[in-house]
């Protein structure tokens, strides 16, 4: 099986030892897909039963961070998005550069 290599900053905690092995902290989050994927003010809306679903959270794993030059923080998230069909199906996002504003920690508030 191939090693798994993620996306990592100079800001990604990591666990574990050399002996044992390394292995990136993972928090468990939620995106907010809404906020994420805003659409554009007065954008005509066209119906497509089978297109992604953008709306409302979904879970995510949170392994990373990046900062912006101004300052804003960026994190590195695994997360999945259903078709709005309901579908079992999903599309697997892997390593995406995540703002951290559309972020939540699960069930406690915000990432830090």
């Amino acid at each position: 099986m191939a090693a798994v290599i993620m996306l990592s900053s100079a800001f990604t905690v990591w666990e574990g030892d050399s002996v044992h092995g390394r292995r990136a902290v993972v928090t468990g989050v939620s995106v907010q897909l809404d906020r994420l994927f805003p659409r554009a003010p007065g954008a005509q809306r066209h119906v497509i039963a089978t297109g992604l679903d953008l709306t409302g959270t979904v879970k995510g794993r949170l392994h990373g961070r990046f900062p912006s030059v101004e300052g804003d923080w960026l994190g590195v998230v695994n997360y999945e998005i259903g078709y709005a069909d309901g579908r079992p199906a999903k599309v697997h996002l892997v390593d995406q550069l995540v703002p951290f504003h559309v972020l939540r920690l699960r069930n406690h508030g915000g990432p830090r």
